[in-house]
């Protein structure tokens, strides 16, 4: 298993792979929540959805986990502690302020929005790690990336378009994960990268059904056979791509893995096109794209010695 981690073609195709699905986040969410009749601005239903999915993920990962390498699923009560920080920071935080963002917003601004997170990851590793200082070639990367996020928001009259809960909820979701990201890796060392996945959703995804339960209200959420569908999928997504990246994470440089990351927005644009109806690839969300992954690239780009 150590060896498809690290050898090179299987490690760039896991890490295409996985930000394939994490694009393919965006039309699943935007498509549930018309087939799940979900008011846009519910936001118990919104919580309750997410918990329930990152739930039956964790649980997921868990159990395969515990069939596979059971002793691997133990932890130390130190180590406990720090998957609950996890949990609330990685998934219960960060994905309240995802699913109601991505409410307000187009799927593919949302896909746009969301790479962020790995511009602000570049910004915290500067003011946290003295190996990893800003220098010309990030501060190119940054600037191409967070302008291409304002392009996303340009409407035809070359007006930025700006709300609290809509695209700011979508960048502090992205603020929310380059922060876990440093807590991941500096907090959750000695961990198996399958129990850290396991851990965190389900204790994430539990917290958020303890929250929004009391305030959901029957017929916030209606259930179909395809919503229920799209409901599992994105489970299995989140289980699979999550795990897959601890992985890759645990064997592989982080910065180089990273690079990778500009496939999420492109694939998250693309296929919320494909999908979501009325949503259709315009001159300003291919230049957004193709700024958001160029920087992408940039800030993770690494000369080889």
């Amino acid at each position: 298993m150590k060896g498809i981690f690290q050898h090179k073609w299987s490690v760039i195709g896991i890490a295409v792979f996985c930000s394939i699905l994490w694009g393919s986040a965006f039309p699943v969410l935007k498509v549930s929540y018309e087939e799940l009749q979900m008011a846009q601005d519910d936001i118990a239903a919104k919580i309750v959805f997410a918990g329930g999915r990152f739930l039956l993920a964790g649980l997921m990962v868990l159990l395969f986990l515990m069939f596979s390498t059971w002793k691997r699923i133990k932890v130390t009560r130190r180590q406990f502690f720090v998957l609950i920080i996890l949990g609330i920071v990685q998934t219960s935080l960060q994905y309240f302020f995802f699913y109601n963002g991505l409410a307000n917003v187009t799927g593919m601004q949302g896909a746009i929005l969301s790479s962020a997170g790995t511009f602000f990851t570049v910004l915290l590793a500067h003011f946290y790690y003295r190996s990893d200082r800003m220098n010309w070639r990030k501060s190119v990367g940054l600037i191409l990336g967070f302008v291409g996020i304002a392009v996303a928001n340009w409407g035809q009259e070359f007006q930025i378009s700006f709300q609290w809960d809509g695209e700011g909820f979508m960048i502090l979701s992205g603020l929310t994960a380059a922060i876990a990201t440093i807590m991941a890796k500096e907090l959750a060392t000695g961990i198996h990268p399958f129990a850290i996945t396991g851990w965190q959703l389900t204790i994430g995804g539990f917290i958020m059904l303890v929250i929004g339960f009391p305030f959901l209200k029957e017929g916030d959420i209606i259930y179909t056979h395809f919503g229920l569908g799209l409901f599992i999928y994105s489970a299995l997504l989140s289980a699979l791509a999550f795990a897959l990246w601890y992985s890759l994470l645990k064997y592989n440089n982080a910065g180089e893995l990273s690079m990778y990351k500009f496939i999420v927005p492109v694939s998250g644009a693309i296929l919320s096109a494909i999908f979501i109806p009325g949503e259709r690839l315009n001159n300003f969300i291919l230049v957004a794209i193709a700024l958001v992954a160029i920087g992408i690239i940039i800030v993770n780009y690494h000369k080889k010695a």
